[in-house]
């Protein structure tokens, strides 16, 4: 028993261990893109409250702050450590998940596949861009907040569970999810009024402070961004249901390509459209197929009852299905139906795949025992073969395009060295950073001035 635990538990250190190695191969520790903007906002004094305490700061993702001030104490602002930061984070889902499979006793190639989707290349994006490592963080508490509240409503519960409820929405939704937040409170809330709908055991005023205790910092959310400033370069301004009554297959189009992207890596699917190798219309059929897999989980979760067991899965459905629904309505201003596909949404569209394949390993042997099942778990089974195939090939893509994207981080590094002697011109298309801003050159600039006047960065190797 504690050898299964060992194992449970520590498969997620190995993909951890496998992000880390893909970081070390496919980046250089060099500030470019949104890096800019961090530095001339909160360098050098990242002690300076007048930084933190603004009307906005639960935009900001609080726990950013204390990020960065060991960031630069300690490591002389590096990126690679804000990198090495995400894939902790992403570590940390999977031993939320080790936990749950194990309570659940998933079998372990299931384990594995889930590990292999939560692992994925997919999402380089995002694991070589260290700005977004409090993402990571944040995914990592959902799960777990998902988990604790599996726990008390089917058990066995853990002593001082019902405390972590009420505490946990405080912590992730004002200190480390950001926009996040909108969708991980909706999933709680629909936990709770299920928990609350279906209760038999007199229990009905812990889920009710449950839901309150989302409620409310949900609403400190909301109040704090009142006060944010949009600022999204190439938007076009044009209004949803305007979008809509002109092109009413863009949100169709947008949808189907981005569940696409769940299947292969979306820039693979790009890259393909682009060479010929696939059609647009075979784009949207991928999408299609993984929308059909969605719908099989979720009837699955219905038909033969699993919400009475465990929670957990329909969670990450529902939070898989809002991420796309959020996605769409915060970035159709773009209107391009490609920019669902993009890298830095497979994070939150991942949710979603860990409901579908939890689904039918929690599922897969009592399906096993009913003869009229079997074109079930043919289904089933040719969604996770389909999973792991397209997954496997995009890592293998990302790894053979590694070297280039450490080869394109050097270029950047050879220009800061050298950012006095060149143009701003030179700057903003090799930092790229907000390109289509007339000042996006001095604002490069500006930040790499103020990293070499403390031997930051690459100005203190």
């Amino acid at each position: 028993m504690k050898q299964k635990k060992m194992i449970y538990y520590g498969l997620p250190l190995l993909g951890t261990l496998f992000c880390l190695i893909y970081i070390r191969a496919a980046t250089c520790d060099i500030v470019y893109t949104d890096y800019i903007r961090l530095v001339n906002t909160y360098l050098p004094d990242v002690w300076n409250p007048e930084k933190f305490f603004v009307p906005d700061v639960l935009t900001r993702i609080p726990i950013h702050y204390l990020g960065r001030i060991v960031n630069v104490m300690l490591f002389g602002y590096s990126t690679t450590f804000d990198m090495a930061l995400g894939a902790v984070g992403l570590g940390l889902s999977g031993l939320v998940l080790g936990m749950y499979c194990r309570k659940q006793n998933v079998g372990m190639a299931w384990y594995l596949l889930l590990l292999f989707l939560l692992f994925g290349l997919d999402k380089w994006e995002m694991l070589t861009n260290g700005t977004g490592w409090g993402h990571f963080m944040a995914f990592a508490g959902f799960y777990y907040h998902y988990l604790v509240f599996d726990r008390v409503w089917h058990g066995p519960e853990k002593k001082h569970d019902r405390i972590r409820l009420m505490v946990l929405p405080f912590v992730i939704t004002l200190g480390m999810a950001g926009p996040y937040c909108a969708v991980y409170s909706a999933v709680m809330l629909l936990a709770y009024a299920a928990a609350w709908l279906m209760e038999r055991t007199g229990r009905r005023k812990l889920w009710f402070a449950g839901a309150v205790c989302v409620v409310v910092p949900l609403l400190l959310y909301l109040w704090s961004n009142s006060y944010a400033v949009e600022d999204h370069a190439g938007a076009v301004d044009v209004g949803l249901l305007d979008l809509a009554a002109a092109a009413p297959d863009f949100f169709p189009r947008f949808l189907l390509k981005a569940l696409a992207s769940m299947v292969v890596g979306g820039e693979t699917l790009q890259q393909w459209i682009a060479d010929g190798v696939i059609t647009d219309g075979m784009a949207y059929l991928l999408g299609a197929f993984l929308a059909a897999a969605y719908l099989l989980a979720l009837v699955l979760n219905w038909k033969y009852r699993l919400y009475e067991r465990t929670l957990m899965p329909l969670m990450l459905l529902f939070a898989g299905m809002g991420n796309h629904a959020i996605v769409l309505i915060s970035r159709y201003i773009f209107v391009k139906e490609n920019y669902g596909m993009s890298s830095r949404y497979a994070l939150q569209y991942q949710a979603g795949l860990l409901g579908i394949v939890l689904t039918f390993a929690l599922l897969w042997r009592q399906l096993g025992r009913l003869r009229a099942a079997v074109s079930v778990r043919l289904a089933a089974g040719a969604v996770c073969l389909v999973l792991f195939a397209g997954h496997g090939y995009t890592d293998y893509v990302e790894w053979k395009k590694a070297p280039y994207r450490e080869a394109y981080g050097r270029n950047i590094e050879a220009v800061a060295v050298q950012f006095e002697q060149v143009s701003d011109e030179v700057l903003r298309e090799t930092f790229d950073y907000r390109k289509s801003r007339p000042d996006s050159g001095a604002k490069v600039r500006s930040a790499l001035r103020i990293l070499k006047d403390h031997g930051w960065n690459v100005f203190g190797r």
